[in-house]
């Protein structure tokens, strides 16, 4: 998403690639019966490593809507057209979603209107046309009245047919409420989705707090103090989400507004670590894989979705890729969470090897 006038970013480039990276790990093991803790979802409240992976995709997606739009308005881009870009690729990236979600078999009757790539299209929309038509001023006061008011609608006031929401089970809030009564297709939990209607809203302030992140790196020239604000923003995000901890958990599949704010904090942490090490220290070399993966993060990441049906599929009675991995390595003395664990690092081989070509090939594929 960068333009002529705005130099890319190492750090973002970087962090986007092994963001990227974490998230094939974590949805690719050898067998979902056998993964190390961290590797999973916290079944409800709370959060592991693996909690942090989307969130901060969708922090830099905010990132890179303020480095790639900042440059095209300067260059004298209109913001109609920019608009009609902007839509024109969110659909795409909302149809790829549907499409992965129907891959192999196209069964319509099954299909999944909400997901990963369908966040990541409406957040991508939302964030950018905020960008386009409104200041950084407003981005603040959106994002607290929508992280405050879904806090009060979620932890206070009363569904119907169920009465005071429960935090505490998955079916008593308003997210769930709404998707069972709105959300059509199929939904991930049967009854609710984790990528569903309401907590979409929490996910855009996420993308938002990357455009904040974006905006200061842009502005403030001298290097050292753009620091010091990214270390201080990102630490007070953590701590303010850890004391909102107290009365709105952590929560992933609600996208609580402590969640927003305690993913939010480390992603800005981590970018602002991104930056001291390759642009004030000059430690560059260790970015090449995040880079690879970076310039073609969307198409990482459809890759690895779709050759699932070579890697985890059994072929004629005989046992699949991954079966074979781990039964191999289980024969060798090793563990079936270190046979799941390594099998899901070979995949992050496997898929390395397309997006490295395009990279050496200088393709970069944008939807």
């Amino acid at each position: 998403m960068a333009s002529n006038s705005t130099p890319r970013l190492l750090a973002l480039d970087a962090l986007r690639g092994f963001t990227i990276m974490a998230m094939i790990i974590v949805n690719d093991p050898g067998s979902w019966s056998h993964v190390y803790a961290p590797l999973l979802h916290a079944p409800w409240n709370g959060a592991t490593p693996t909690d942090y992976v989307f969130p901060f995709f969708l922090f830099i997606v905010g990132v890179s809507i303020t480095m790639a739009y900042h440059g095209r308005l300067a260059s004298g881009a209109l913001r109609q057209e920019l608009v009609k870009k902007v839509v024109l690729r969110s659909l795409k990236i909302y149809g790829v979603g549907l499409f992965l979600w129907l891959w192999p078999d196209f069964d319509f009757t099954t299909i999944r209107w909400a997901g990963v790539l369908q966040r990541i299209s409406v957040v991508f929309l939302a964030c950018a046309l905020l960008f386009l038509y409104t200041n950084w001023k407003f981005w603040v006061q959106l994002g607290i009245g929508l992280l405050v008011g879904y806090w009060i609608l979620i932890a206070y006031v009363p569904v119907p047919g169920i009465g005071a929401p429960d935090l505490s089970v998955p079916i008593k809030n308003w997210a769930h409420y709404f998707d069972s009564q709105f959300l059509p297709g199929k939904l991930w939990q049967e009854t609710w989705d984790p990528e569903g209607i309401l907590s979409t809203f929490p996910a855009i302030v996420t993308g938002i707090l990357g455009m904040l992140a974006g905006k200061l790196i842009l502005e403030v020239e001298d290097t050292y103090r753009k620091l010091t604000w990214l270390f201080f923003g990102g630490f007070s995000l953590y701590v303010v989400a850890g004391a909102w901890d107290w009365f709105f958990p952590i929560n992933k599949n609600l996208w609580t507004s402590s969640y927003v704010l305690h993913t939010g904090g480390l992603a800005t942490l981590s970018l602002a670590a991104s930056i001291l090490i390759t642009d004030v220290l000059g430690m560059t070399k260790w970015t090449a894989p995040g880079r690879i993966f970076g310039a073609n993060a969307i198409t990482a990441y459809v890759l690895a979705s779709m050759l699932t049906v070579v890697f985890y599929n059994d072929f004629g009675g005989t046992a699949g890729l991954n079966t074979l991995w781990m039964n191999g390595l289980q024969a060798l003395g090793f563990s079936l969470e270190f046979g799941s664990f390594t099998y899901a690092l070979l995949y992050v081989a496997v898929i390395f090897i397309p997006v490295y070509l395009l990279y050496k090939r200088k393709i970069f594929i944008k939807l």
